[in-house]
């Protein structure tokens, strides 16, 4: 499915043009829906803390995982108390769920999981990202609140907006869905506070972001001793993420020898069969993100590639000068 999606909307498939009365309806539903918040019909809930919106305009991973625990890491640095809120992806929760660090990827979601496993941060999930806010205020000492993506639930009132693309693929064939990969058009960049690139080339005004690897750790808790990966050694490679191609390339770059590659669709559920016979007895690595679905079953010679993101100077400034205001001002 997802292969076929790409086609439609990032190689120029003519299926497109089809679907393109469909994209306008949901523009002027999404418009509307705007328009409702921005004439005071509905209400968006202001909290006595900063809110940081890290979303995307384009439907599939971008980078905003890495760049929420580059954030974590960046305001824990400056004195600040972070706590995180996310919808929890493909999961069904009933109100909101505070996320702990043995809480599996199937009860709250993909990246919830892999942000608490990476940073112990505190974090609530659920529909109602206002209710997940407001627990997490109410139960933890956060002084700032950053939400993983959320740009277009505009029942939380933000007070910075940050936009993550991938820098390759940016806006696709540059329409709404369903003909294209937009869930807003492309003038939501210039409303935004900063616009960060994943890869590729920045343009002007754009924050360019690397996500640079450090290290390989087992994906095994009770990992027993199989050496990591080496240059010499044929890897079978694997990906569940919105864009695979970009953990492959970032193998080869390396210097790694890709003996097979798996692509699979974002958020997918694995198993053990599946992936020993994927694997064969031979080495297999992944993306941190697949890592934390696995390692209830992995094998002590899988590994997983963890990455960091990141930004330049001029951005944490930027950033911090902002959030300094608005805590004067809260």
């Amino acid at each position: 499915m997802q292969s076929w999606v790409n086609k439609l909307w990032y190689q120029g498939h003519p299926l497109r043009f089809a679907l393109w009365p469909l994209s306008i309806l949901f523009g002027a539903i999404t418009w509307l829906r705007r328009q409702l918040f921005t004439l005071g019909i509905k209400k968006a809930t202001k909290l006595p803390v900063p809110v940081i919106i890290v979303g995307n305009i384009t439907v599939g991973g971008s980078g905003k995982t890495p760049t929420v625990i580059y954030l974590i890491e960046l305001l824990r640095t400056h004195g600040f108390k972070p706590g995180v809120i996310s919808r929890g992806y493909g999961v069904e929760i009933e109100g909101v769920r505070v996320v702990l660090p043995e809480d599996a990827p199937s009860s709250v979601g993909d990246e919830p999981a892999m942000i608490v496993s990476r940073t112990g941060v505190p974090m609530v999930v659920g529909a109602k990202r206002v209710d997940a806010a407001n627990k997490l205020l109410t139960e933890f000492d956060v002084d700032i609140i950053i939400s993983d993506d959320g740009l277009q639930h505009y029942q939380l009132a933000r007070d910075i907006e940050l936009i993550i693309l991938d820098g390759e693929r940016r806006l696709g064939n540059g329409m709404l869905l369903p003909a294209g990969p937009l869930r807003e058009a492309s003038w939501r960049l210039k409303s935004v506070d900063q616009v960060i690139v994943n890869g590729g080339e920045a343009k002007s005004a754009e924050q360019q972001m690397q996500l640079e690897p450090t290290k390989w750790l087992p994906v095994s808790p009770v990992h027993k001793g199989s050496l990591p990966p080496s240059h010499s050694q044929p890897l079978v490679a694997m990906a569940g993420i919105g864009n695979p191609q970009r953990f492959f390339d970032t193998l080869t770059e390396q210097g790694y020898q890709i003996e097979l590659t798996q692509a699979f669709d974002d958020h997918s559920t694995y198993s053990d069969s599946t992936l020993n016979e994927l694997a064969n007895g031979r080495l297999l690595v992944m993306t941190e993100k697949d890592a934390v679905k696995c390692r209830d079953f992995a094998k002590d010679n899988w590994w997983y590639l963890a990455v960091d993101a990141k930004l330049s100077a001029s951005f944490d400034q930027q950033l911090l000068a902002k959030i300094d205001r608005l805590v004067a001002d809260k």
